[in-house]
């Protein structure tokens, strides 16, 4: 009987932990699987690690790994896929808004032979200026990147060994998931839920952390930023040219009029703000590329039930 794995990160989700564990079990014990539940604790400050351990005391088929600080949900993901041992592996959100019910429709595209079978939620319930900038940021994302994001899709989703396996080759300490799980490729099938809102605890993702991971989203997959920058400076170079021999011509038809003062400091300003956002996209990159030589663990656990970890 081939063997399912549940990978649950959790931050801060103390009163989420019991009900969905039931809830997977409920799910979990109608197919013909064998299951295990890996909780990864990215350094919660409340009674969440407390909750898994009491869990994993009671339950064989409860797994945990619990970070020293918290790491991140892309750290807590890529620790569960390297530890478990399922023929496959459903990636779950521990705030109840991934319904365990889809498990069996997952399960099942599995069956049919999908190495990668993804949740795609609807925005219902969602803001109406968030549903508008996820949308516009998904139309701008895929517009430039190399890989090709859905809207709605997020990390929940069943993967296969081979898709797992897959996964871990790529070793980049920068990591976004959801480009990731579309580079590798792979046969993938799509299936759509109504989104599901959260009934206990408050979202973890600010505005703050959504916006960076949407950078992250941007530069980690292209280089076409750095394109842009080449083209932006070819073009203000051009138009500087041009307003140099209309300027040239002015004068050699009227002479001096007025001393320069306002087009001098508008060509500062100008240019160097074109030169701050430049250096700054550069920036990034070598930021990203520091990051990478310094070769730090993605995260680095406290305790662990889980045989021979390894914490690279």
């Amino acid at each position: 009987m081939k063997l399912i794995s549940i990978i649950v990160p959790a931050y801060n989700e103390e009163e989420n932990i019991s009900p969905i564990y039931e809830k997977l079990v409920q799910e979990l014990t109608a197919v013909p699987y064998r299951y295990e539940i890996l909780f990864v604790n990215d350094g919660s400050r409340d009674g969440t690690l407390k909750e898994i351990l009491k869990l994993a005391e009671q339950q064989n088929n409860v797994k945990y790994i619990s970070f020293t600080r918290n790491f991140g949900k892309e750290a807590a993901i890529l620790a569960g896929l390297k530890r478990v041992k399922g023929d496959a592996a459903i990636l779950m959100d521990s705030d109840m808004q991934h319904p365990p019910t889809l498990i069996s429709e997952l399960l099942l595209g599995f069956e049919e032979g999908f190495h990668q079978v993804v949740a795609k939620r609807t925005r219902t319930g969602d803001p109406k200026v968030r549903t508008f900038l996820s949308s516009l940021y998904y139309k701008v994302i895929n517009s430039i990147t190399d890989v090709d994001l859905a809207d709605g899709e997020g990390d929940f989703r069943l993967m296969s060994r081979k898709a797992i396996d897959s996964l871990l080759l790529l070793s980049e300490n920068n990591r976004f998931s959801k480009g990731l799980f579309s580079w590798i490729g792979l046969s993938k099938k799509t299936i759509c839920y109504e989104n599901v809102l959260r009934e206990g605890g408050d979202s973890k993702w600010s505005f703050g952390s959504l916006l960076n991971y949407g950078i992250d989203g941007i530069i980690s997959f292209n280089t076409k930023p750095l394109r842009i920058c080449f083209y932006t400076g070819f073009i203000v170079l051009f138009l500087s040219l041009v307003y140099i021999a209309y300027t040239l011509y002015g004068i050699s038809q009227r002479g001096i009029i007025a001393p320069g003062y306002f087009t001098t400091i508008t060509a500062i300003l100008v240019l160097g703000g074109i030169q701050l956002i430049s250096l700054g996209v550069i920036g990034e990159y070598i930021g990203r590329i520091y990051n990478e030589t310094k070769r730090r663990p993605n995260f680095l656990v406290d305790i662990s039930n889980v045989d021979e970890y390894d914490e690279s």
